[in-house]
């Protein structure tokens, strides 16, 4: 089975963003126009000496000016400094991306400490020791003029910090707008601009950044009596968390939120919450001194998937090219001027182009018809984003006729994409109901990709001002989602979890290149470019790659020594250029796999520090639920039981399963040449099968007290499930 997706909906793939309107390239360094990085004082001043927020910019775009390291001196790269600012930990959850201002390093740790690093030398100039618990950190906010770094801390807490010695300057507790906990700040202005997650109801809230009163606040659901109450039908609200980097334009006055997905209960079940849920899944426009609600978009009506495009939005200025229906191959007399234009998304694997002054889409984005279930309450159209005022099928592109076309969404075929390539990740795992991009589900579990985890997810985009490129990593993580499904999706044991890099040209929403890669790279792993064409990102294998912007061919790599969940920054000290990561990793999507560690290193042209260890890469196939068991311990030996569970004893269960763990054992051993049954249980009511993906080795049906032998000749990991239900998986592991 292979993943057949279209170029519009292509892992994050049919999205693009813009250039910048300032000043020849050459000249950006010089250009009295152009304001220092650290001043935060418009959207889209690039970094320079300074990289001085999460995102680079106010309109998070990851770019850097400096250009000293470029293609002809990047082999020559290497690292002139680590600190391990933990002491050398290898556990935790690091989600924490690097500032530096003035040549210091800031950057909090897995238990939420906050570290100022001096950037020439590695060493630890201050540390902020937290007391209130470990809490998993999406990096601070600095403010140079006011001296002050912004942290967050479990109970709510908003921590300010002297920003030259980490004395505490003023803590304000803020309960009742949600979760101001595991989520993004931004500082601008004198305001501190802050998400809220996982409360019944969540609220972006702005803080005056002098003592943390607060200035106002805005729900991601509003509530009854409230516009756009009715879009939830009067039924259970909840979600809408906003957890990432808010997007700032000061010349408009607006701040860019993006809200996540409505649960009203559970957020697969949308049953009782009939309507678009508004303001989930969607990003919403406010005045940046108020508060006001001034536009949005969704882009995901009535979530059941878990798709909201929670990412930080992009703000980018450039000349549009095809612009909607307008004229020869959609354009119009209007296309060489430049446009305000805000990159949103995406999971579902589509950029949204939208205007930012009003929220409108130049591109074009078309209400398209999907499946609906009435027991679900479903919405019967989502929205579909045009590609350089053209529709996009695969390869092909035409204009539409009248009307829109039925079937514009990703789905899964039985047609390889690429080839079939032994672990290609573009394939279905067997015996799974399969549906394309927004197929309804009820209690069967449906199969659609990309999965809710992306697409792309809160991994840091990228948006050159040479190249005039939006870059994001993206995963191939298909889930099956139904009412069965304890979370939001069972992500099937077994599948390939890889990924890959996509360019997209925001001035026609094209793909202009993409680069498949070993990993997933939706989940903080944010990519870096620079005016020298360099695209720097890291891997969940502890590798930091250097790739050629304008094409993707990798140019250098190094290993860190722990997964990196992290965006690469750059700065300047003393005329010289660096490059620094942190390397600490994250359990999404590897779980325990995905190595650990508290690696901050910089890295410069002449650097000769050697690289570290190479960690045990993370295992980028799902795993089975339950640890291995020796064939020798099975009843009878080299035996599996199909439809039912064991225990850690080896006690088969009592009633027929279709559990993830309803295979006895889920995970087997044997040496290579073992011979294997595979038996249905003879307590058993209904046929049941092992399936053998992705190679096809076997795949019986069985009967009640039937059994079926296969003999193992060659090493590896072999997964199975059950055509009676996919849900229990199982794996032979040759050895």
């Amino acid at each position: 089975m292979k993943l057949k997706l279209l170029v519009s909906a292509l892992m994050a793939a049919g999205i693009a963003s813009a250039p910048l309107a300032l000043a020849a390239d050459d000249d950006l360094g010089g250009n009295p126009k152009i304001p220092p990085a650290a001043a935060l004082s418009d959207c889209c001043t690039p970094g320079d000496a300074d990289f001085p927020k999460v995102g680079g910019n106010l309109g998070n775009q990851n770019y850097s000016r400096l250009k000293a390291i470029n293609k002809d001196n990047i082999g020559q790269l290497g690292a002139v400094w680590l600190n391990r600012i933990e002491g050398g930990i290898n556990t935790g959850t690091n989600q924490s991306t690097t500032v530096v201002v003035d040549g210091v390093i800031y950057i909090e740790s897995a238990f939420g400490h906050v570290y100022a690093v001096d950037g020439k030398t590695g060493l630890t100039k201050w540390k902020y020791t937290q007391m209130r618990g470990t809490l998993t950190r999406r990096g601070v906010a600095v403010a140079k003029d006011l001296g002050l770094v912004y942290t967050l801390s479990n109970g709510n807490w908003v921590v300010a910090l002297n920003k030259d010695t980490g004395a505490v300057v003023w803590e304000r507790q803020h309960n009742g707008w949600g979760n101001l906990e595991k989520v993004a700040i931004v500082y601008h202005d004198k305001m501190l601009y802050i998400g809220s997650n996982d409360a019944t109801r969540n609220a972006a809230v702005a803080l005056d950044a002098t003592n943390g009163d607060m200035k106002w606040h805005f729900w991601g659901w509003p509530a009854a009596g409230e516009p756009f109450y009715d879009t939830w039908g009067g039924g259970p609200q909840s979600g809408a968390s906003n957890w990432m980097h808010a997007a700032i334009d000061p010349e408009l006055g607006l701040v860019y939120w993006t809200f996540g997905n409505a649960r009203g209960g559970s957020s697969q079940n949308g049953s009782a919450r009939p309507g678009q849920n508004l303001f989930a899944d969607s990003i919403v426009a406010l005045d940046m001194k108020t508060g006001e609600y001034k536009w949005h978009f969704q882009s995901i009506h009535h979530d059941i998937w878990d798709m909201d495009n929670v990412m930080a939005p992009v703000l980018v200025d450039i000349k549009l090219h095809g612009q909607g229906d307008k004229g020869d191959r959609g354009r119009d007399r209007d296309e060489d001027k430049v446009r305000k234009l805000l990159v949103y998304g995406s999971k579902p694997g589509m950029y949204y182009i939208l205007d930012r002054t009003d929220g409108s889409a130049p591109l074009g984005i078309d209400e398209v018809p999907v499946p609906v279930d009435p027991r679900q309450s479903t919405y019967p159209t989502q929205p579909i984003p045009r590609q350089g005022g053209w529709y996009c099928h695969g390869e092909k592109c035409a204009q539409p006729p009248t009307g829109v076309p039925s079937q514009i969404q990703s789905c899964i075929v039985n047609e390889p994409l690429g080839g079939p390539i032994p672990g290609d990740p573009n394939r279905a795992v067997p015996n799974y109901a399969q549906g394309c991009l927004y197929a309804a589900h009820w209690d069967v579990p449906v199969l659609t990709a990309p999965g809710h985890g992306g697409g792309a997810d809160w991994n840091h985009q990228s948006f050159s001002q040479s190249t005039k490129l939006v870059y994001t990593g993206f995963g191939n993580v298909p889930a099956a989602h139904s009412l069965t499904e304890a979370s939001n999706g069972l992500r099937p044991p077994g599948e390939y979890q890889t990924g890959g890099i996509v360019a997209v040209d925001p001035s026609t929403n094209l793909v202009k290149w993409k680069k498949h890669m070993p990993y997933e790279l939706a989940h903080g792993n944010g990519i870096l470019t620079t005016r020298s064409d360099l695209l720097f990102i890291g891997q969940p294998d502890g590798n930091v790659l250097a790739l050629d912007a304008k094409n993707g061919d990798e140019l250098w790599r190094f290993q860190t020594g722990a997964a990196i969940s992290a965006s690469p920054v750059t700065y300047e000290i003393e005329g010289e250029q660096y490059v620094a990561i942190y390397a600490g990793g994250t359990g999404i999507p590897y779980g325990d796999s995905a190595p650990r560690g508290d690696f901050l290193w910089a890295f410069k042209v002449g650097g000769t520090l050697p690289p570290a260890a190479t960690p045990t890469p993370p295992v980028i196939r799902r795993p089975v639920s339950g640890g291995p068991v020796e064939g020798s311990a099975t009843t009878p030996p080299n035996t599996v039981i199909l439809a039912r569970t064991r225990s850690a004893t080896g006690v088969i269960g009592a009633t027929e399963s279709t559990a993830v763990n309803g295979m006895a054992p889920t995970h087997l051993r044997v040496p290579v040449g073992t011979t294997v049954t595979f038996l249905n249980d003879p307590r058993n009511v209904n046929v049941h099968c092992a399936t053998q993906f992705f190679e096809g080795l076997f795949n019986p049906q069985l009967k009640p007290g039937e059994s079926f032998q296969y003999t193992f000749t060659q090493k590896g990991e072999f997964f199975f499930n059950d055509c009676f239900s996919p849900r229990p998986t199982g794996k032979v592991e040759v050895y």
